[in-house]
C-alpha cells in the first residue's frame, strides 16, 4: 500500500534540501567584494601609479602634470602638488615626513613636505624617464627606477642628495622592499625579478619568472617571504623571496599593472585594466594558493593601492571616447571623456 503522507513528507524534505543546496550555490557565486563608492576627482589628464599613506588615510594620485592628495575620510581632494610633468609614482618617507614624485617628462624628482604638501626641492635624476619610485625604510633611501636609461637613481632621504646610480640590463617596473636590506624589482623585458642590495647598492640576484612573462605589478608577503608578480600573459607568479624558486602560477585578468597584498587576510590582488577586474588570490599557506574570485571594476582601472587596516582597495579609472582613424589610416589613441576620472573604492561586503 502506498503511504501518501510519507511520500509527501519525503518530497517536502527533498525539496527543502534542494532549495538549501541551490541557495548555498547562489551565495557562493556572489562576490565577496563590491565597489562601495566612485570618488569623482577633477582633471582629465592621464594617470599612472597611486600610493596610500595609511597613517593619514590619504591617497596620492599621479594625474597629468600634478599629484592630487585625496582625503579618504572625507573623499575630497585637499591638496595638489603642481609641476610634476609626466608623473608616474609617489613614494612616502614617513620617518622623514617627506614625499617624492617621479616626473618622467622632465627627468626629475619632486620632494615635498608630507604635512603641508609644500615643495621642498626639485632634483634632476641620473637617468631618463623616472618611472616607479620606492622609499626603503631600512636604508632611508629613495630608489627611482628609470625606464629608458635602465638604471636606478638612489637618493638619501635625509639630505635629499643623489648618493648612487645602479646600472641595470633591463627595463625596471614595480618594486618592493623586505625592510631588511633587499629590494625586489620586476624587470619587464627580461621576465625576471632582480634582488637589489640596499647596503652595497648592487644587483645580487636575477631570478627568472617563467612561465610568467613581462611582469609589472609586484607585492610581498613579509611573513612568509612570498612574492606575487603580475605578468602580461594573464598570470600571477608566486615566488619564494629567499631563493627565487617559482612556487606556482595562477590565472588573472588581462592588462595587469598593479599588485598589492593584505597581510591580515593573506590575499594578493591584481588590478587588470583591460579586463576591468581585480583578481583575488588567497594564500592558504606558504605553499598553497587559489583564486577566490574576479571582482568587476571598470576597464582602465589598471593600478591599485590598499589600506591594510580597513582592507579597502583603491583604483583610478576613467571612461574613454572611441578612437577615430587618423588621416594616414592609423587608429588614434582614445581620449579620456571629460569629467569621467574617478577613484573606485572597493571593499569586502
Amino acid at each position: 500500500m502506498v503511504h501518501w503522507g510519507q511520500i509527501k513528507k519525503t518530497m517536502r524534505k527533498s525539496l527543502t534540501l534542494i532549495t538549501a543546496f541551490a541557495l548555498t550555490q547562489w551565495m557562493s557565486a556572489q562576490s565577496n567584494y563590491s565597489i562601495q563608492s566612485r570618488i569623482a576627482v577633477e582633471g582629465d589628464g592621464k594617470w599612472d601609479l597611486v600610493t596610500l599613506d595609511e597613517s593619514s588615510n590619504r591617497l596620492f594620485l599621479s594625474h597629468g602634470k600634478q599629484v592630487q592628495v585625496l582625503d579618504l575620510n572625507t573623499k575630497k581632494v585637499i591638496a595638489s602638488i603642481k609641476d610634476t610633468k609626466g608623473v608616474h609614482g609617489i613614494a612616502i618617507a614617513t620617518a622623514e615626513k617627506k614625499g617624492y614624485t617621479s616626473n618622467g617628462k622632465d627627468t626629475s624628482v619632486t620632494i615635498f613636505n608630507l604635512d603641508t604638501y609644500a615643495v621642498i626641492k626639485k632634483l634632476k635624476v641620473s637617468g631618463i624617464n623616472p618611472d616607479v619610485i620606492l622609499y626603503d625604510a631600512f636604508s632611508h633611501k629613495v630608489f627611482c627606477f628609470n625606464g629608458k636609461s635602465k638604471n636606478i637613481t638612489v637618493i638619501d632621504a635625509v639630505s635629499d642628495q643623489i648618493v648612487s646610480t645602479i646600472a641595470l640590463d633591463g627595463k625596471p617596473e614595480l618594486a618592493v622592499s623586505n625592510e631588511k636590506g633587499k629590494i625586489f624589482l620586476n624587470i619587464e623585458d627580461k621576465s625576471a625579478v632582480y634582488v637589489i642590495n640596499t647596503t652595497t647598492m648592487t644587483v645580487d640576484q636575477k631570478w627568472p619568472l617563467a612561465p610568467g612573462s613581462e611582469p609589472t605589478g609586484l607585492a610581498l608577503d613579509l611573513q612568509n617571504n612570498r612574492l606575487f608578480a603580475g605578468c602580461d600573459n594573464k598570470m600571477m607568479v608566486v615566488m619564494d623571496a629567499e631563493n627565487g624558486k617559482v612556487i606556482t602560477n595562477l590565472p588573472i585578468g588581462e592588462g595587469v599593472d598593479g599588485v598589492v597584498f593584505d597581510p591580515t587576510l593573506k590575499r594578493a590582488y591584481s588590478s587588470n585594466g583591460e579586463s576591468g577586474t581585480i583578481t583575488v588570490v588567497q594564500e592558504v599557506d606558504a605553499n598553497n594558493f587559489k583564486v577566490l574570485e574576479n571582482i568587476p571594476t571598470q576597464k582602465s582601472a589598471k593600478t591599485i593601492a590598499i589600506n591594510t587596516k580597513t582592507h579597502k582597495l583603491y583604483l583610478p579609472a576613467a571612461e574613454f571616447d572611441a578612437p577615430k582613424p587618423t588621416e594616414d589610416g592609423k587608429e588614434a589613441k582614445a581620449k579620456i571623456k571629460p569629467g569621467s576620472f574617478v577613484v573606485l573604492e572597493v571593499a569586502p561586503n
